[in-house]
């Protein structure tokens, strides 16, 4: 009898530990989603500021006197502070968790949000996107290090394309919905307004988000540290890595030649559309990158059976859809123009493979330090071909009816040469899975 009772004990207690340790499973398979959602509503506040200024440009360079030049450089210096940021975000994200990095950060963006929306020249505009820069460049790849937590290997790649589809819809405010905001209101009062939404959203992710799940060590950060030296080596002494860095250098940088600043330009002065107008014909490059975003996984997974020819295919693709900015996109009738517009951002999609090409070539310990360091060729390429256009465009002149379609050809020439390299540099590159 005292056998069977006992028997009877410890069945009833490993009955009770796995009912608790299902629940435990059952209640962090719903919080990664809640969090998931949090971390969505502060990148799209990133994907926001990234592109904004293709739809004020004309009002910027009225009221602060801008050159091409200088609007060049007043897009271009977020994405500089962004990527110099990446390399010791990444070792700080590892080491003090993604919801610390990303709240504090957040910090920064809202209070560089209210500085651009009261600027009254250049250099108060610059400093503004300098604090707007180093306040974005943490969420993505912190967000990216908290889901390789809360998410298998094999759901990572379906969830960083869901991620970034997401925050897309900050591409879609920062067109039409900026464009009629600015109508009616005025483009510092709409800054204003995003300024706000920053600061709750940043209170919002450091109430609910959490770096890891319960069942594996409460919030704390990882155990085993790797020094930020040892990481940096590891990740730049790999040639896979760096050929990867170029690609995606120019990947980012053909699409925010379009959708962050040249686009809108290149829409109202070349093609004579009103800001409403480019801004409703930019919505669809947005519509296109979440659209391939959703299904850019499931692609790979199904059709090329391969994160490296995903990839490649997107980029060819892309090179294919950019060369219409050298003149034969102009030809379109609108209706034309619409779906041209779409299949770049289904074209641009793609590269977001290169998060789970990452994610499968280093080990977690040092996942966010290798996912910041691929960030930092990401933007550097935003902030390199959206000054050197504005170099370009206004080192060839001005026509007497604005910017001239030659100067437009030559400045969009510079991202697709660059990306043709890229993507022959990369083909001989070995997949790891």
């Amino acid at each position: 009898m005292r056998d069977g009772s006992h028997r009877h004990g410890v069945n009833s207690s490993i009955k009770a530990g796995t009912i608790m340790q299902e629940t435990r499973q059952a209640a962090d398979n719903n919080r990664r989603w809640v969090i998931f959602f949090v971390l969505s509503l502060i990148y799209i506040l990133v994907y926001f500021y990234r592109v904004s200024l293709a739809v004020i440009a004309g009002d910027l360079s009225r009221e602060l006197s801008l050159t091409p030049s200088d609007l060049g450089r007043l897009s271009g210096i977020l994405f500089y502070v962004y990527a110099v940021a990446q390399l010791p975000l990444g070792p700080l994200i590892d080491r003090l968790g993604g919801r610390v990095i990303i709240s504090c950060c957040g910090i920064l963006t809202t209070i560089g949000g209210f500085l651009f929306a009261s600027a009254t020249n250049l250099e108060t505009a610059m400093a503004a996107r300098i604090l707007i820069g180093i306040g974005t460049a943490s969420v993505l790849m912190a967000t990216f290090t908290i889901f390789s937590h809360w998410f298998s290997k094999k759901e990572f790649g379906r969830v960083s394309g869901l991620m970034v589809a997401v925050g897309n819809i900050g591409n879609l405010i920062g067109t039409v919905p900026l464009a009629v905001a600015v109508g009616a209101f005025g483009w510092r009062t709409s800054f204003v307004v995003m300024a706000v939404l920053q600061g709750i959203v940043t209170l919002v992710v450091y109430a609910t988000v959490r770096n890891r799940p319960a069942a594996i060590s409460g919030d704390s950060p990882a155990t085993e540290k790797t020094g930020m030296m040892s990481a940096w080596k590891e990740i730049f002494g790999r040639r896979d890595f760096l050929l990867l860095g170029v690609v995606s250098f120019f990947w980012y940088g053909n699409y925010l030649a379009v959708q962050g600043l040249w686009g809108g330009p290149y829409l109202m002065e070349i093609l004579h559309m009103s800001r409403t107008g480019a801004g409703q014909m930019l919505i669809f490059t947005s519509i296109g990158f979440i659209v391939g975003s959703l299904t850019i996984d499931l692609i790979a997974r199904r059709v090329f059976n391969s994160y490296k020819k995903t990839l490649l295919a997107g980029q060819a693709l892309l090179f294919l859809l950019m060369s219409g900015f050298l003149g034969w996109g102009e030809k379109l009738p609108e209706s034309v123009l619409v779906i041209w517009f779409f299949c770049i951002g289904l074209a641009v999609s793609a590269g977001v493979m290169i998060y789970p090409i990452i994610r499968n070539s280093f080990r977690v310990e040092i996942v966010g330090t290798a996912l910041t360091s691929l960030n930092f060729f990401v933007l550097m390429g935003a902030a390199v071909t959206q000054h050197l256009m504005g170099i370009i465009i206004e080192h060839l002149g001005k026509g007497s009816g604005g910017m001239t379609p030659g100067a437009f050809h030559a400045a969009f020439l510079f991202p697709m040469i660059g990306l043709a390299a890229a993507i022959l540099l990369y083909l001989p590159v070995k997949e790891r899975v």
